[in-house]
């Protein structure tokens, strides 16, 4: 029997953003839909607001996500100016839609690194952000980067009300980061870590890689014990994954062109990979246990603490307005976004798209959900946190079991030895939960693969 890939995908919402089409094919028969219309109906009482910046000072070797790197700061300008151009159709969308005012309750800035702004452009993205209700009152998080956590940027967020903090650090040895494409030093990283405590925020979160080349338990403990050192109320650790048109995938591509290539030893490789972040997660899962951190999903450890930090976003019952190309939007029958592209010459396309464009009042790329996927959304995003699946809210909104509608998926979670049943509860044990990227593709619909299959990674 062939063992289970503990390692397919990582599954932080559903669907998946390559499961996204243009929604429209014919514009003057099937225009695309107007946001107003699309928030009509919609809970506007405890929304989501994030504000997504794409530009970073350099592009990780693992990175996929949608920025590109050396910005001018012409374009860093304009790109605000189109932000605030969309936050103004937003906001006359979501009024539209509803005589109830629409509330935001959490907020996040991510990219790219929003802190590649100066502390002058950060101020407006903050103004820009300041236009949705509650912002400035409400939990704030926002990521950076060692090189980019400047004081004055800091501080400028601090006192617009940042109260969670995320650096990517992904390893403290420097050969490890430059293995990981990643080229930083040591003591630049706690420069930028003291200066996040001495500027002081609720919430540091601290990221850090594991199954990079090389990684051995010694250095992964290394890795995790000069974190702790500066005792952050979370820490995420992360499988390294080499994507496609990425610069880890593009080294392996080239590897593959010139040494052996077999179809048995790349199988055999993968497996002794996926062997290694197996044994470093356990690792580092146990290891920080031990600190005492209690585990929140098979990424998240934090402090036990009365609050939680608050910039967690419940998929299940929040709506989400995204700002920004690169950003996502959620309502409960549409999800939608700009364009997305991972190689450089199609993300400053659309980027220079997005800072020309005038008009912000329609949705372009997306799916709709349907009842049975609105189902598996919520069923994915609850099974893959420690805390599970709730069976009676699950009923209270669907009207069904969850046991009855996901029988075949739930049985064969259990036949793996993943699933627990306490109480009205469905939860994954520990080894489910290192499991968790093999799970959450493993629920994901038909139609959702086949759009994934087809989509054309640009």
């Amino acid at each position: 029997m062939k063992s289970i890939e503990p390692y397919q995908g990582y599954v932080y919402a559903y669907p998946h953003k390559s499961a996204y089409r243009p929604l429209t094919t014919e514009p003057l028969l099937d225009p695309e839909p107007l946001l107003s219309k699309e928030w009509a109906g919609e809970a506007l009482d405890s929304l989501f607001l994030y504000l997504h910046v794409p530009f970073c000072e350099m592009r990780c070797g693992f990175c996929n996500l949608f920025t590109r790197t050396g910005a001018p700061e012409e374009l860093t300008s304009a790109y605000l100016d189109a932000l605030d151009r969309q936050a103004a159709a937003v906001l006359n969308a979501l009024e539209e839609a509803s005589a109830q005012e629409a509330t935001f309750v959490t907020a996040a800035f991510g990219g790219g690194t929003p802190t590649y702004l100066t502390a002058s452009e950060l101020e407006r993205l903050c103004d820009i952000a300041g236009r949705f209700s509650g912002f400035g009152a409400i939990p704030l998080g926002v990521e950076t980067s060692p090189a980019t956590a400047t004081t004055d940027r800091l501080t400028v967020l601090a006192e617009r009300g940042t109260t969670r903090i995320s650096i990517g650090v992904q390893s403290f040895l420097d050969e490890e980061a430059r293995a990981a494409v990643r080229p930083q030093k040591r003591a630049e990283v706690e420069a930028a870590l003291d200066r996040i405590r001495a500027v002081g925020f609720p919430t540091l979160n601290i990221d850090l890689i594991y199954g990079i080349d090389g990684q051995t338990p010694t250095t992964w403990l290394h890795s995790l014990n000069a974190a702790l050192g500066w005792r952050p109320e979370e820490i995420y650790l992360y499988p390294l994954y080499v994507r496609p048109d990425t610069g880890l995938a593009k080294v392996g591509e080239r590897g593959r062109a010139t040494g052996p290539n077999r179809p048995d030893r790349l199988d055999r490789l993968e497996s002794e990979r996926d062997d290694q972040r197996l044994a470093l997660y356990r690792l580092g899962r146990d290891h920080l246990l031990a600190e005492g951190y209690e585990q929140v999903s098979m990424r998240m450890f934090r402090l036990p603490s009365g609050n939680a930090g608050g910039t967690e976003y419940c998929c299940q019952t929040d709506g989400m307005v995204g700002l920004g190309c690169g950003a996502r939007s959620y309502t409960s029958g549409l999800h939608y976004s700009f364009e997305y592209a991972v190689e450089p010459r199609h993300v400053r396309s659309i980027i220079d798209d997005y800072v020309r464009a005038d008009d912000f009042s329609t949705a372009r790329v997306g799916f709709r959900l349907d009842d049975e996927e609105r189902r598996r959304r919520h069923l994915i995003q609850s099974l893959l946190q420690a805390t599970g699946l709730d069976r009676s809210a699950y009923r209270a909104r669907f009207g069904t079991d969850p046991l009855n509608d996901f029988s075949a998926e739930f049985q064969s979670f259990g036949d793996q030895g993943w699933l627990e049943t306490p109480d009205h509860t469905l939860k994954l044990t520990p080894e489910g939960l290192a499991y968790s990227d093999a799970i959450g593709p493993a629920l994901f619909s038909s139609r959702v693969r086949d759009l994934m299959s087809t989509y054309e990674a640009r």
